[in-house]
């Protein structure tokens, strides 16, 4: 069967009438989300948004190279692979084409598989991760072009962020990953507007998703790699719901805030803090993923406000045999991901444990005096000097966190001598009041591509990426990030 055959629509008797919301029109956010989908158009969106998504995709696309090197994304190649073959989309930095949606699983993990990749701070997702994997394979499964791809893209991400904000950081409270759950209804609009769905095949295409959503972090206590998948899950999901409503499957009506809906479904009581305004607020006018920022640590974004402060401590002379206790306080919604329990964060059982632990970043960058992958490696979570420094360090709470608007952190040191010295960042690096540059971008991008290819290899995916917009060819595209 061609692929044109796959997303042709079998005719719905339904088509014609009128788009009709129910009872609950005025807080379920499915309609003016397929509304939005449907309506925007490369030109609506501001150059300078569009030129931030470019980077963001050349941000991630860095991130998949490094991820190249590791063990779990050649696993996870091979069963992929050894399911369902071989196809026309590419998978990044990897001698490999697979379908569609087998390709948006394997790059979803790629730019999530090192923790290193963009965060939406209120949503406390991983938009680009899922959003980015599944415009490449719908796009080339249609044959769209650069600019469709980076439009649809975007949709992706503005839905998805929304989405997380609603819930103002409760999902990790009750043991979900948001980057999985909520990445599935932007992937369905992603991918549902490069197939050409109407409105009302995108309202029943989130409909659809909602059975398909899933990430819990369980793997929190052990290291376990399911977090990785969780983006290109929700990518081939969100894929795999959009193909079904474009051929007439019908959908959930009330996908959010039904009874059974992904809040109450989720939060159980917790929904009643929900904002579901959030989810359609400022649509086309207020552009979340220029509020997205870029991680300049490859850690849990939690983290990075006591890095960053440790890292001051440690540039402004601190000895570190001289220290007698460590104090990192962190916003009391990140506990329970990057806190505790407290034995397990001081003697992180791998890399991926490592990058969710306070006391052992903490400690990493004052002895090591940066962050970068090395110090999560398994030199360094062996290395005696870090972990006798982490047994040191015990997280406190932090009464003054403007949490989810910035994820703040604050180091207090106490020395043998008596003295005591403290740094705090309020606002992290890479928050939206704090962003990264485009060049830092692009400087962090080249770091990550020097692990896998050449310095030209690197330029040709830069290039590539950052004129994605003028590509009208995305075989020409396929071939500069293929390995």
């Amino acid at each position: 069967m061609s692929t044109a055959t796959l997303v042709k629509a079998v005719p719905q008797t339904d088509s014609a009438k009128p788009l009709t919301e129910n009872s609950l029109a005025v807080s379920e956010p499915s309609h003016a989300l397929a509304r939005f989908a449907t309506n925007l158009r490369h030109q609506d969106i501001p150059e300078s948004v569009r030129s931030r998504a470019r980077h963001h995709a050349l941000d991630a696309i860095g991130i998949a190279l490094a991820s190249t090197k590791f063990d779990f994304a050649h696993r996870t190649l091979n069963a992929i692979a050894g399911l369902g073959g071989s196809g026309p989309v590419p998978v990044i930095g990897m001698p490999a084409r697979l379908s569609p949606r087998d390709a948006a699983i394997v790059n979803g993990l790629l730019c999530h598989g090192l923790d290193f990749d963009d965060t939406h701070l209120d949503g406390v997702v991983h938009p680009t991760a899922s959003a980015f994997p599944a415009a490449l394979s719908a796009a080339m499964h249609v044959g769209a072009t650069g600019r469709d791809l980076l439009t649809a893209y975007i949709v992706g991400v503005e839905v998805t962020s929304r989405l997380g904000a609603v819930v103002k950081g409760a999902f990790h409270q009750v043991g979900f990953h948001p980057t999985g759950l909520v990445g599935v209804f932007g992937c369905a609009l992603t991918a549902g507007v490069l197939f050409g769905l109407s409105e009302r095949e995108l309202v029943h295409a989130q409909g659809i998703a909602l059975s398909l959503a899933s990430g819990s972090l369980e793997f929190l206590e052990d290291g376990a790699w399911n977090k990785r998948i969780h983006p290109g899950w929700a990518a081939a999901a969100g894929i795999t719901a959009a193909a079904l409503a474009k051929q007439g499957f019908k959908g959930a009506s009330n996908p959010y805030v039904g009874r059974f809906g992904l809040y109450k479904s989720h939060l159980g009581p917790l929904a009643e803090g929900c904002d579901y305004s959030l989810a359609t607020a400022g649509l086309g006018e207020t552009w979340e993923i220029a509020r997205t920022s870029i991680k300049p640590f490859p850690a849990c974004h939690f983290t990075h406000g006591c890095i960053d402060a440790a890292l001051k401590l440690k540039k402004d002379g601190l000895d570190v045999s001289a220290i007698e206790k460590i104090e990192a306080f962190v916003p009391a919604e990140v506990v329970k991901t990057v806190c505790e329990p407290e034995a397990n964060k001081k003697r992180p059982a791998n890399s991926y444990d490592a990058q969710f632990s306070i006391p052992f970043l903490v400690a990493a960058a004052l002895v090591r005096g940066r962050m970068t992958l090395a110090e999560i490696e398994d030199v360094a979570l062996s290395d005696p000097q870090i972990l006798a420094l982490a047994d040191k360090v015990q997280y406190r709470i932090d009464p003054n966190s403007p949490f989810p608007r910035a994820y703040s952190g604050e180091v207090r040191i106490a020395l043998k001598d008596g003295k005591q010295v403290a740094a705090r960042e309020e606002i992290n690096r890479g928050a939206p009041d704090r962003p990264l540059s485009e060049p830092e971008i692009v400087e962090k991008y080249r770091a990550n591509a020097a692990m896998s290819v050449s310095p030209a290899v690197a330029e040709r995916i830069e290039n590539a990426v950052l004129s994605l917009d003028d590509t009208r060819d995305l075989g020409e595209f396929a071939a500069a990030i293929a390995g």
